[in-house]
Protein backbone atom coordinates (compact mmCIF):
# COMPACT_ATOMS: atom_id res chain seq x y z
CA UNK A 1 0.00 0.00 0.00
CA UNK A 2 1.41 3.08 -0.90
CA UNK A 3 -0.97 5.77 0.61
CA UNK A 4 -3.33 6.33 3.22
CA UNK A 5 -6.21 5.94 0.37
CA UNK A 6 -5.31 2.61 -0.56
CA UNK A 7 -5.03 1.47 2.96
CA UNK A 8 -8.58 2.93 3.64
CA UNK A 9 -10.02 1.19 0.67
CA UNK A 10 -8.52 -2.33 1.52
CA UNK A 11 -9.44 -2.00 5.40
CA UNK A 12 -12.78 -1.08 3.96
CA UNK A 13 -12.44 -4.20 1.61
CA UNK A 14 -11.35 -6.96 4.53
CA UNK A 15 -13.79 -4.96 7.21
CA UNK A 16 -16.69 -2.76 5.66
CA UNK A 17 -17.52 -2.23 9.70
CA UNK A 18 -14.13 -0.37 9.96
CA UNK A 19 -15.37 2.69 7.80
CA UNK A 20 -16.90 4.51 10.53
CA UNK A 21 -13.69 4.44 12.82
CA UNK A 22 -11.60 5.39 9.54
CA UNK A 23 -13.75 8.10 9.26
CA UNK A 24 -13.86 9.67 12.77
CA UNK A 25 -10.40 9.02 13.34
CA UNK A 26 -10.00 11.18 9.80
CA UNK A 27 -12.47 13.73 11.39
CA UNK A 28 -10.19 13.96 14.93
CA UNK A 29 -6.93 14.23 12.29
CA UNK A 30 -8.09 17.66 10.86
CA UNK A 31 -9.73 18.53 14.27
CA UNK A 32 -6.10 18.38 16.00
CA UNK A 33 -3.97 19.65 12.56
CA UNK A 34 -6.38 22.63 12.61
CA UNK A 35 -5.30 23.15 16.65
CA UNK A 36 -2.12 23.02 15.85
CA UNK A 37 -1.80 25.37 12.71
CA UNK A 38 -3.63 28.02 14.82
CA UNK A 39 -1.23 27.22 17.88
CA UNK A 40 1.48 28.21 15.68
CA UNK A 41 -0.01 30.65 13.98
CA UNK A 42 -0.46 32.66 17.29
CA UNK A 43 2.98 31.96 18.36
CA UNK A 44 1.76 30.05 21.01
CA UNK A 45 3.57 26.95 23.10
CA UNK A 46 1.84 24.02 24.17
CA UNK A 47 2.16 25.30 27.87
CA UNK A 48 0.56 28.69 27.03
CA UNK A 49 -2.25 27.36 25.42
CA UNK A 50 -2.61 24.63 28.37
CA UNK A 51 -2.69 27.92 30.46
CA UNK A 52 -5.19 29.93 29.18
CA UNK A 53 -7.40 26.73 28.66
CA UNK A 54 -7.20 26.04 32.19
CA UNK A 55 -5.65 22.20 31.45
CA UNK A 56 -2.09 20.37 31.95
CA UNK A 57 0.38 21.08 29.29
CA UNK A 58 0.83 17.50 28.82
CA UNK A 59 -2.67 16.93 27.94
CA UNK A 60 -2.75 19.69 25.22
CA UNK A 61 0.74 17.51 24.41
CA UNK A 62 -1.19 14.08 24.07
CA UNK A 63 -3.74 15.59 22.17
CA UNK A 64 -1.46 16.82 19.60
CA UNK A 65 0.34 13.69 19.51
CA UNK A 66 -3.18 12.14 19.11
CA UNK A 67 -1.63 9.58 21.54
CA UNK A 68 -5.31 10.15 23.18
CA UNK A 69 -8.81 10.40 22.20
CA UNK A 70 -9.58 13.76 23.68
CA UNK A 71 -13.61 13.96 24.94
CA UNK A 72 -15.04 17.11 23.27
CA UNK A 73 -15.50 19.40 26.39
CA UNK A 74 -11.85 19.28 26.17
CA UNK A 75 -11.72 19.93 22.65
CA UNK A 76 -13.73 22.75 22.70
CA UNK A 77 -11.49 24.03 25.76
CA UNK A 78 -8.69 24.29 23.68
CA UNK A 79 -10.90 25.36 20.00
CA UNK A 80 -12.53 28.34 22.00
CA UNK A 81 -9.22 30.95 22.97
CA UNK A 82 -7.93 29.54 19.21
CA UNK A 83 -10.84 30.96 17.75
CA UNK A 84 -11.61 27.13 15.83
CA UNK A 85 -15.02 26.44 17.72
CA UNK A 86 -17.47 27.66 14.78
CA UNK A 87 -15.09 24.84 12.96
CA UNK A 88 -17.05 21.82 14.78
CA UNK A 89 -20.54 23.11 13.48
CA UNK A 90 -18.83 22.51 9.72
CA UNK A 91 -17.87 18.96 10.63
Amino acid sequence: MKTWENFKDNVKKIDPSLNNDIEEMETLALIVSAIISRRNELGYSQRELAHICGLPQSSVARIESSSVKPNIETLLKIMKPLGLSLMVTTL
